[in-house]
Protein backbone atom coordinates (compact mmCIF):
# COMPACT_ATOMS: atom_id res chain seq x y z
CA UNK A 1 0.00 0.00 0.00
CA UNK A 2 1.24 3.48 -0.84
CA UNK A 3 2.27 5.62 2.13
CA UNK A 4 0.24 8.80 2.51
CA UNK A 5 2.19 10.48 5.33
CA UNK A 6 4.78 11.97 2.93
CA UNK A 7 2.34 14.07 0.89
CA UNK A 8 2.98 17.81 1.11
CA UNK A 9 0.93 20.85 0.17
CA UNK A 10 2.87 22.92 -2.35
CA UNK A 11 2.19 25.82 -4.69
CA UNK A 12 2.32 24.85 -8.35
CA UNK A 13 4.97 27.51 -8.80
CA UNK A 14 7.21 25.38 -6.55
CA UNK A 15 6.83 22.23 -8.65
CA UNK A 16 6.75 23.71 -12.19
CA UNK A 17 8.44 26.65 -13.89
CA UNK A 18 7.35 28.40 -17.08
CA UNK A 19 9.27 27.87 -20.32
CA UNK A 20 9.30 31.01 -22.46
CA UNK A 21 11.87 29.98 -25.07
CA UNK A 22 10.76 30.82 -28.61
CA UNK A 23 11.37 29.02 -31.89
CA UNK A 24 9.94 28.84 -35.39
CA UNK A 25 11.66 25.81 -36.91
CA UNK A 26 10.10 22.88 -35.00
CA UNK A 27 7.02 20.75 -35.67
CA UNK A 28 3.72 22.33 -34.69
CA UNK A 29 1.98 20.85 -31.66
CA UNK A 30 -1.56 21.22 -30.35
CA UNK A 31 -3.08 20.58 -26.92
CA UNK A 32 -6.47 18.87 -26.83
CA UNK A 33 -8.84 18.02 -24.00
CA UNK A 34 -9.10 14.31 -24.72
CA UNK A 35 -5.73 13.44 -26.26
CA UNK A 36 -3.40 15.89 -24.57
CA UNK A 37 -0.41 16.95 -26.67
CA UNK A 38 -0.56 15.87 -30.31
CA UNK A 39 1.07 16.87 -33.56
CA UNK A 40 -1.02 19.58 -35.23
CA UNK A 41 -1.08 17.60 -38.48
CA UNK A 42 -3.01 14.87 -36.62
CA UNK A 43 -5.57 17.21 -35.07
CA UNK A 44 -7.99 17.04 -37.97
CA UNK A 45 -8.28 20.83 -37.91
CA UNK A 46 -7.08 23.40 -40.42
CA UNK A 47 -3.84 25.06 -39.40
CA UNK A 48 -4.55 28.79 -39.03
CA UNK A 49 -1.01 29.71 -37.99
CA UNK A 50 0.73 32.58 -39.76
CA UNK A 51 3.82 32.04 -41.91
CA UNK A 52 5.92 33.72 -39.19
CA UNK A 53 6.29 31.22 -36.35
CA UNK A 54 9.30 32.88 -34.71
CA UNK A 55 7.25 33.87 -31.68
CA UNK A 56 5.93 30.35 -31.06
CA UNK A 57 6.84 28.76 -27.73
CA UNK A 58 9.30 25.89 -27.57
CA UNK A 59 8.15 22.58 -26.06
CA UNK A 60 10.64 19.91 -25.03
CA UNK A 61 9.98 16.25 -24.22
CA UNK A 62 8.70 16.07 -20.63
CA UNK A 63 7.15 19.57 -20.64
CA UNK A 64 3.47 20.11 -19.84
CA UNK A 65 1.94 22.65 -22.24
CA UNK A 66 -1.62 23.79 -21.64
CA UNK A 67 -4.26 25.93 -23.30
CA UNK A 68 -4.70 28.82 -20.89
CA UNK A 69 -8.24 29.46 -22.14
CA UNK A 70 -9.33 25.84 -21.60
CA UNK A 71 -7.15 24.62 -18.75
CA UNK A 72 -10.29 24.31 -16.60
CA UNK A 73 -11.62 21.78 -19.15
CA UNK A 74 -8.48 19.64 -19.09
CA UNK A 75 -6.66 20.97 -22.17
CA UNK A 76 -3.17 20.05 -20.95
CA UNK A 77 -0.82 17.12 -21.27
CA UNK A 78 2.65 15.63 -20.93
CA UNK A 79 4.58 16.10 -24.17
CA UNK A 80 6.32 13.14 -25.78
CA UNK A 81 7.41 15.43 -28.63
CA UNK A 82 9.74 18.36 -29.13
CA UNK A 83 8.03 21.12 -31.04
CA UNK A 84 6.37 24.52 -30.83
CA UNK A 85 2.96 25.75 -29.75
CA UNK A 86 1.05 28.98 -30.27
CA UNK A 87 2.04 31.90 -28.01
CA UNK A 88 -1.46 31.58 -26.52
CA UNK A 89 -0.33 28.40 -24.75
CA UNK A 90 1.62 28.16 -21.51
CA UNK A 91 4.49 25.66 -21.26
CA UNK A 92 5.43 24.18 -17.87
CA UNK A 93 8.74 22.57 -16.91
CA UNK A 94 8.44 20.06 -14.01
CA UNK A 95 11.04 20.54 -11.28
CA UNK A 96 13.66 17.88 -10.49
CA UNK A 97 11.49 16.67 -7.56
CA UNK A 98 8.40 16.33 -9.76
CA UNK A 99 7.52 13.48 -12.10
CA UNK A 100 5.97 15.17 -15.13
CA UNK A 101 3.61 12.31 -15.98
CA UNK A 102 2.36 12.13 -12.38
CA UNK A 103 1.63 15.87 -12.43
CA UNK A 104 -0.08 15.65 -15.83
CA UNK A 105 -2.53 13.12 -14.36
CA UNK A 106 -3.02 15.18 -11.21
CA UNK A 107 -3.93 18.44 -12.97
CA UNK A 108 -6.54 16.75 -15.19
CA UNK A 109 -8.54 15.38 -12.23
CA UNK A 110 -12.02 16.83 -11.76
CA UNK A 111 -11.04 18.24 -8.38
CA UNK A 112 -8.16 20.21 -9.92
CA UNK A 113 -10.22 21.33 -12.92
CA UNK A 114 -12.71 22.91 -10.52
CA UNK A 115 -9.85 24.77 -8.83
CA UNK A 116 -8.54 25.99 -12.19
CA UNK A 117 -12.00 27.21 -13.13
CA UNK A 118 -12.27 29.26 -9.93
CA UNK A 119 -8.86 30.83 -10.53
CA UNK A 120 -9.38 31.61 -14.21
CA UNK A 121 -9.96 35.28 -14.92
CA UNK A 122 -13.27 36.45 -16.32
CA UNK A 123 -16.86 35.35 -16.00
CA UNK A 124 -17.52 33.53 -19.26
CA UNK A 125 -15.79 30.81 -21.24
CA UNK A 126 -14.74 33.48 -23.77
CA UNK A 127 -12.63 35.34 -21.24
CA UNK A 128 -11.32 32.59 -18.91
CA UNK A 129 -7.56 32.81 -19.12
CA UNK A 130 -5.33 30.99 -16.64
CA UNK A 131 -1.81 32.31 -17.21
CA UNK A 132 1.24 31.13 -15.27
CA UNK A 133 1.20 33.85 -12.57
CA UNK A 134 -2.31 32.78 -11.50
CA UNK A 135 -1.59 29.08 -11.91
CA UNK A 136 1.64 29.23 -9.91
CA UNK A 137 -0.24 30.34 -6.78
CA UNK A 138 -2.62 27.34 -6.81
CA UNK A 139 -1.89 24.63 -4.24
CA UNK A 140 -1.45 20.93 -4.99
CA UNK A 141 -0.66 18.07 -2.64
CA UNK A 142 2.15 15.80 -3.80
CA UNK A 143 4.11 12.84 -2.38
CA UNK A 144 7.84 12.17 -2.70
CA UNK A 145 9.03 11.53 -6.24
CA UNK A 146 9.40 7.75 -5.82
CA UNK A 147 5.71 7.50 -4.89
CA UNK A 148 4.77 9.80 -7.76
CA UNK A 149 6.52 7.36 -10.11
CA UNK A 150 4.66 4.35 -8.65
CA UNK A 151 1.32 6.10 -9.13
CA UNK A 152 1.97 7.20 -12.72
CA UNK A 153 3.31 3.72 -13.60
CA UNK A 154 -0.01 2.22 -12.51
CA UNK A 155 -1.96 4.81 -14.49
CA UNK A 156 0.16 4.59 -17.64
CA UNK A 157 -0.20 0.79 -17.67
CA UNK A 158 -3.95 1.22 -17.36
CA UNK A 159 -3.93 3.82 -20.14
CA UNK A 160 -2.03 1.40 -22.38
CA UNK A 161 -4.64 -1.28 -21.68
CA UNK A 162 -7.46 1.19 -22.43
CA UNK A 163 -5.78 2.22 -25.70
CA UNK A 164 -5.26 -1.43 -26.71
CA UNK A 165 -8.91 -2.22 -25.95
CA UNK A 166 -10.10 0.76 -27.99
CA UNK A 167 -7.80 -0.35 -30.82
CA UNK A 168 -9.39 -3.81 -30.66
CA UNK A 169 -12.87 -2.26 -30.92
CA UNK A 170 -11.79 -0.18 -33.93
CA UNK A 171 -10.26 -3.27 -35.57
CA UNK A 172 -13.41 -5.34 -34.96
CA UNK A 173 -15.63 -2.61 -36.40
CA UNK A 174 -13.41 -2.36 -39.49
CA UNK A 175 -13.42 -6.16 -39.81
CA UNK A 176 -17.22 -6.14 -39.65
CA UNK A 177 -17.41 -3.51 -42.39
CA UNK A 178 -15.16 -5.63 -44.60
CA UNK A 179 -17.21 -8.72 -43.79
CA UNK A 180 -20.45 -6.93 -44.66
CA UNK A 181 -18.97 -5.84 -47.96
CA UNK A 182 -17.90 -9.40 -48.82
CA UNK A 183 -21.23 -10.89 -47.76
CA UNK A 184 -23.50 -8.39 -49.46
CA UNK A 185 -21.58 -8.18 -52.73
CA UNK A 186 -21.48 -12.00 -52.68
CA UNK A 187 -17.71 -12.19 -53.12
CA UNK A 188 -17.74 -14.65 -50.21
CA UNK A 189 -20.43 -17.28 -49.73
CA UNK A 190 -21.16 -19.97 -47.18
CA UNK A 191 -20.41 -23.50 -48.31
CA UNK A 192 -23.35 -25.01 -50.14
CA UNK A 193 -24.73 -21.69 -51.42
CA UNK A 194 -23.90 -20.57 -54.94
CA UNK A 195 -27.18 -19.45 -56.51
CA UNK A 196 -27.38 -15.71 -57.31
CA UNK A 197 -29.30 -13.59 -54.84
CA UNK A 198 -32.83 -12.85 -56.01
CA UNK A 199 -34.01 -9.43 -57.13
CA UNK A 200 -37.03 -8.31 -55.16
CA UNK A 201 -38.91 -5.17 -54.22
CA UNK A 202 -38.01 -4.03 -50.73
CA UNK A 203 -41.68 -4.22 -49.76
CA UNK A 204 -41.59 -7.99 -50.42
CA UNK A 205 -39.29 -8.37 -47.41
CA UNK A 206 -42.08 -6.92 -45.27
CA UNK A 207 -45.38 -8.18 -43.89
CA UNK A 208 -48.10 -8.16 -46.56
CA UNK A 209 -50.78 -6.50 -44.44
CA UNK A 210 -48.90 -3.93 -42.32
CA UNK A 211 -45.20 -4.08 -43.15
CA UNK A 212 -44.43 -0.36 -43.40
CA UNK A 213 -46.13 2.38 -41.40
CA UNK A 214 -45.06 5.92 -40.61
CA UNK A 215 -45.91 7.39 -37.20
CA UNK A 216 -49.18 9.27 -36.63
CA UNK A 217 -49.55 12.95 -37.51
CA UNK A 218 -48.29 15.20 -34.76
CA UNK A 219 -51.79 16.44 -34.03
CA UNK A 220 -52.83 12.86 -33.19
CA UNK A 221 -50.17 12.48 -30.50
CA UNK A 222 -49.50 15.86 -28.88
CA UNK A 223 -47.97 16.31 -25.44
CA UNK A 224 -51.40 17.46 -24.27
CA UNK A 225 -52.49 13.82 -24.54
CA UNK A 226 -49.79 12.52 -22.21
CA UNK A 227 -50.79 11.36 -18.73
CA UNK A 228 -48.80 10.71 -15.56
CA UNK A 229 -50.10 7.23 -14.80
CA UNK A 230 -51.07 4.60 -17.36
CA UNK A 231 -50.13 1.15 -18.63
CA UNK A 232 -49.57 2.49 -22.17
CA UNK A 233 -46.40 4.25 -23.32
CA UNK A 234 -45.08 6.25 -26.29
CA UNK A 235 -41.94 5.10 -28.10
CA UNK A 236 -39.74 7.88 -29.48
CA UNK A 237 -36.85 8.42 -31.82
CA UNK A 238 -34.34 7.90 -29.03
CA UNK A 239 -35.47 4.27 -28.80
CA UNK A 240 -34.42 3.63 -32.40
CA UNK A 241 -31.23 5.71 -32.16
CA UNK A 242 -29.87 4.19 -28.93
CA UNK A 243 -31.53 0.76 -29.19
CA UNK A 244 -32.95 1.14 -25.66
CA UNK A 245 -36.62 0.85 -24.83
CA UNK A 246 -37.05 3.01 -21.74
CA UNK A 247 -39.81 5.61 -22.21
CA UNK A 248 -40.74 9.07 -20.94
CA UNK A 249 -44.39 9.50 -21.86
CA UNK A 250 -47.66 7.67 -21.27
CA UNK A 251 -51.11 7.86 -22.83
CA UNK A 252 -54.53 6.79 -21.65
CA UNK A 253 -56.12 3.49 -22.63
CA UNK A 254 -58.65 5.42 -24.72
CA UNK A 255 -55.90 7.21 -26.69
CA UNK A 256 -54.07 3.91 -27.15
CA UNK A 257 -57.25 2.37 -28.59
CA UNK A 258 -57.55 5.30 -31.02
CA UNK A 259 -53.97 4.74 -32.18
CA UNK A 260 -54.05 0.93 -32.21
CA UNK A 261 -52.72 0.88 -35.80
CA UNK A 262 -49.47 2.35 -34.43
CA UNK A 263 -48.95 -0.27 -31.73
CA UNK A 264 -45.42 -1.55 -31.18
CA UNK A 265 -45.01 -5.32 -30.86
CA UNK A 266 -41.95 -7.47 -30.04
CA UNK A 267 -40.12 -8.30 -33.24
CA UNK A 268 -41.09 -5.03 -34.93
CA UNK A 269 -38.35 -2.69 -36.17
CA UNK A 270 -38.39 1.03 -35.39
CA UNK A 271 -36.59 3.26 -37.88
CA UNK A 272 -35.59 6.85 -37.14
CA UNK A 273 -37.22 9.07 -39.76
CA UNK A 274 -36.14 12.61 -38.81
CA UNK A 275 -32.98 14.34 -37.62
CA UNK A 276 -30.71 11.36 -37.06
CA UNK A 277 -32.10 9.39 -39.99
CA UNK A 278 -31.82 5.67 -40.59
CA UNK A 279 -31.04 4.33 -37.11
CA UNK A 280 -32.94 1.13 -36.52
CA UNK A 281 -33.68 -1.04 -33.49
CA UNK A 282 -35.46 -4.34 -33.14
CA UNK A 283 -38.19 -4.31 -30.50
CA UNK A 284 -37.36 -6.85 -27.77
CA UNK A 285 -39.69 -9.10 -25.83
CA UNK A 286 -41.15 -7.83 -22.56
CA UNK A 287 -41.68 -4.20 -23.58
CA UNK A 288 -44.54 -2.12 -22.20
CA UNK A 289 -47.59 -1.91 -24.44
CA UNK A 290 -47.54 1.30 -26.45
CA UNK A 291 -47.46 3.21 -29.73
CA UNK A 292 -44.71 4.93 -31.71
CA UNK A 293 -44.61 8.65 -32.47
CA UNK A 294 -44.43 10.68 -35.69
CA UNK A 295 -40.61 10.64 -35.90
CA UNK A 296 -40.51 6.86 -36.38
CA UNK A 297 -41.30 4.32 -39.08
CA UNK A 298 -42.41 0.85 -38.03
CA UNK A 299 -41.25 -2.11 -40.14
CA UNK A 300 -42.66 -5.63 -39.84
CA UNK A 301 -40.96 -8.34 -41.82
CA UNK A 302 -42.40 -11.19 -43.85
CA UNK A 303 -40.99 -14.01 -41.72
CA UNK A 304 -41.40 -16.61 -44.45
CA UNK A 305 -39.03 -14.64 -46.67
CA UNK A 306 -36.92 -12.52 -44.32
CA UNK A 307 -34.70 -13.47 -41.37
CA UNK A 308 -34.93 -10.95 -38.53
CA UNK A 309 -31.20 -10.70 -37.78
CA UNK A 310 -30.30 -10.50 -41.48
CA UNK A 311 -32.83 -7.69 -41.93
CA UNK A 312 -31.38 -5.73 -39.01
CA UNK A 313 -27.83 -6.03 -40.36
CA UNK A 314 -29.06 -5.25 -43.90
CA UNK A 315 -30.67 -1.96 -42.85
CA UNK A 316 -27.66 -1.00 -40.71
CA UNK A 317 -25.18 -1.60 -43.54
CA UNK A 318 -23.45 1.46 -45.00
CA UNK A 319 -25.01 1.15 -48.45
CA UNK A 320 -28.54 0.92 -47.04
CA UNK A 321 -27.94 3.83 -44.69
CA UNK A 322 -26.88 5.94 -47.68
CA UNK A 323 -29.93 4.83 -49.64
CA UNK A 324 -32.26 5.83 -46.81
CA UNK A 325 -31.36 9.51 -46.97
CA UNK A 326 -31.73 12.21 -49.57
CA UNK A 327 -30.39 15.76 -49.54
CA UNK A 328 -32.61 18.70 -50.43
CA UNK A 329 -31.35 20.59 -53.51
CA UNK A 330 -29.23 23.55 -52.45
CA UNK A 331 -29.25 22.43 -48.81
CA UNK A 332 -27.23 20.16 -46.55
CA UNK A 333 -30.39 19.01 -44.77
CA UNK A 334 -31.05 15.30 -45.15
CA UNK A 335 -34.45 13.64 -45.17
CA UNK A 336 -35.68 10.10 -45.25
CA UNK A 337 -36.53 8.98 -48.77
CA UNK A 338 -40.30 8.99 -49.49
CA UNK A 339 -42.17 5.89 -48.36
CA UNK A 340 -43.38 5.25 -51.92
CA UNK A 341 -39.78 5.15 -53.14
CA UNK A 342 -38.70 2.99 -50.22
CA UNK A 343 -41.36 0.38 -50.97
CA UNK A 344 -40.31 0.08 -54.59
CA UNK A 345 -36.58 -0.24 -54.08
CA UNK A 346 -35.06 -3.19 -55.89
CA UNK A 347 -32.88 -5.21 -53.52
CA UNK A 348 -31.00 -8.47 -53.84
CA UNK A 349 -31.46 -11.01 -51.05
CA UNK A 350 -30.49 -14.64 -50.58
CA UNK A 351 -32.79 -17.49 -49.59
CA UNK A 352 -33.88 -17.52 -45.94
CA UNK A 353 -31.45 -20.24 -44.85
CA UNK A 354 -28.49 -18.25 -46.16
CA UNK A 355 -29.91 -15.12 -44.56
CA UNK A 356 -29.92 -16.95 -41.22
CA UNK A 357 -26.26 -17.93 -41.59
CA UNK A 358 -25.28 -14.38 -42.51
CA UNK A 359 -27.31 -12.89 -39.66
CA UNK A 360 -25.90 -15.37 -37.15
CA UNK A 361 -22.29 -14.65 -38.17
CA UNK A 362 -22.73 -10.89 -37.97
CA UNK A 363 -24.51 -11.23 -34.62
CA UNK A 364 -21.46 -13.06 -33.23
CA UNK A 365 -19.22 -10.21 -34.38
CA UNK A 366 -21.60 -7.70 -32.76
CA UNK A 367 -21.53 -9.66 -29.50
CA UNK A 368 -17.73 -9.60 -29.53
CA UNK A 369 -17.73 -5.84 -30.16
CA UNK A 370 -20.26 -5.31 -27.34
CA UNK A 371 -18.21 -7.44 -24.92
CA UNK A 372 -15.06 -5.49 -25.79
CA UNK A 373 -16.87 -2.17 -25.36
CA UNK A 374 -18.06 -3.37 -21.94
CA UNK A 375 -14.46 -4.17 -21.02
CA UNK A 376 -13.41 -0.68 -22.15
CA UNK A 377 -16.11 0.90 -19.97
CA UNK A 378 -14.93 -1.15 -16.98
CA UNK A 379 -11.32 -0.04 -17.51
CA UNK A 380 -12.37 3.61 -17.78
CA UNK A 381 -14.36 3.32 -14.55
CA UNK A 382 -11.32 1.74 -12.88
CA UNK A 383 -9.14 4.64 -14.01
CA UNK A 384 -11.68 7.13 -12.69
CA UNK A 385 -11.67 5.36 -9.32
CA UNK A 386 -7.86 5.28 -9.19
CA UNK A 387 -7.62 8.98 -9.99
CA UNK A 388 -9.89 9.60 -7.03
CA UNK A 389 -8.26 7.14 -4.61
CA UNK A 390 -4.56 7.50 -5.43
CA UNK A 391 -4.45 11.28 -4.98
CA UNK A 392 -5.01 13.29 -1.83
Amino acid sequence: MLARNAWEKRKLGEVVLERNSRSGDKQLLSVTINQGVIKSENSGRKDNSSSDLSNYKLVKVGDIPYNSMRMWQGASGYSYFEGIVSPAYTVLIPSAETDGLFLSYDIKRNKMLSVFQRHSQGLTSDTWNLKYPQLSSIHVTVPKKNEQILIRQALTKLDALIAATQHKIDALEQAKKALLQCLFDQSWRFKGYSDPWEKRKFVQMLNNSDGLRRGPFGSALKKAFFVKESSFVVYEQQNAIYDRFNTRYRISEKKFAELHNFEVLPGDFLLSGAGTIGRIARVPKGIEQGVFNQALIRLRINESMTDSEFFLQFIRSDFMQKNLTETNPGSAIQNLVPMSELKNWTVRIPVVNEQRKIGSLLKKVDNLITATQSRLSSLELLKKALLQDLFI
